[in-house]
């Protein structure tokens, strides 16, 4: 994701030394030049119709999830009001980025005007930052769940469970904003080739010709609040749901508490996982190569297996589709 690696490979960004002294201001650009996935001409065509396939089911899958807490009143409680607002995410999300990819893919235009690129980064942050946000308030949902279970209808009201989302929504827009606002003041060289399938953060940054050091403080600062305490609260939350799992005497009691959280842990595995795999463990591979891979995992295939783990693995969900 964006912000998640800006925030891990921002030391990779050239410093202001390091750029060529030959500018030329944004206003006067009319495009950048997306180079896309490194495929061979004559495999474009195959991975264009696996790329819509995964697209396709990605957005039917979530569709298919808020119907589904749409439609069944069983599933009318605040795990599924944070689910049905992660399933939005996800549609939007895959639609801002794959639909691009997949339009440049079938045209062989690999173009995208400077608005457009901006726009298409503003989202990219916005909806990712409030996946961050939607996976944490879920968390705490589920250590109210196994914890204080006496008290889960009170504690998880419907004034808190509107209070946390409506907070997702305006942090993530704010930071969102504010990594749209510090580019869109910068000049650019020369060179406006991304060297990647959507307008990445990183990827501007380093085709700058301006001083980065504020937008590099401000992605710094981001990826505190974003990433890092987000992931520290969710981690707090399964370590005390794990403390309490282990003093239930029967194995009844364990195997409800692991179904409650099971669905939501294995999406938090396999968001994080995407990353902290790439990042924490390199691989012989380039720098760019790793990007890629972890662009494609989290943009493609981590939102095409989240509905199916959401359907799969929680009971709720399966017997809301046998009664639909």
């Amino acid at each position: 994701a964006a912000i998640k690696m800006c925030f891990f490979h921002c030391p990779f960004i050239p410093s202001r030394q390091e750029k060529s002294i030959n500018r030329e201001n944004h206003s006067s650009m009319s495009e950048f030049l997306l180079l896309g996935l490194p495929i061979r001409p004559e495999h474009q065509s195959m991975f264009f119709a696996l790329f819509l396939g995964m697209y396709l089911t990605t957005v039917l899958g979530n569709l298919l999830i808020l119907l589904l807490i749409r439609l069944d009143p069983h599933l009318h409680s605040p795990m599924y009001f944070f689910l049905s607002h992660l399933a939005l995410t996800d549609v939007s999300f895959s639609s801002v980025i794959i639909s691009k990819m997949l339009v440049n893919m079938q045209t062989q235009d690999q173009s995208i005007p400077y608005p457009g690129c901006v726009t298409q980064m503003y989202f990219f942050l916005f909806f990712t930052n409030l996946d961050d946000f939607l996976l944490t308030s879920m968390a705490y949902d589920r250590y109210v769940a196994v914890c204080h279970p006496l008290h889960y209808t009170t504690i998880m009201g419907q004034g808190l469970c509107t209070l946390l989302v409506t907070a997702s929504w305006i942090l993530s827009c704010a930071s969102a904003l504010c990594h749209t606002l510090l580019l869109t003041r910068l000049s650019f060289c020369a060179d406006l080739s991304i060297p990647h399938f959507f307008c990445d953060l990183g990827a501007l940054l380093k085709l700058s010709c301006s001083d980065t050091s504020l937008n590099e403080l401000a992605i710094f600062t981001a990826g505190v609040a974003v990433i890092v305490l987000p992931l520290v609260c969710i981690l707090i939350s399964y370590g005390r749901i794990g403390a309490t799992i282990l003093k239930v005497p029967s194995t009844k009691g364990i195997c409800k508490a692991l179904s409650t959280c099971g669905s939501h842990l294995s999406v938090v595995s396999l968001y994080y996982g995407t990353i902290i795999g790439l990042y924490i463990f390199p691989s012989s591979s380039t720098s760019r190569d790793k990007i890629t891979v972890v662009s494609v995992m989290y943009t493609v295939v981590t939102l095409l297996l989240t509905p199916f783990i959401h359907n799969l693995r929680n009971r709720d969900m399966k017997e809301a589709l046998e009664r639909l």
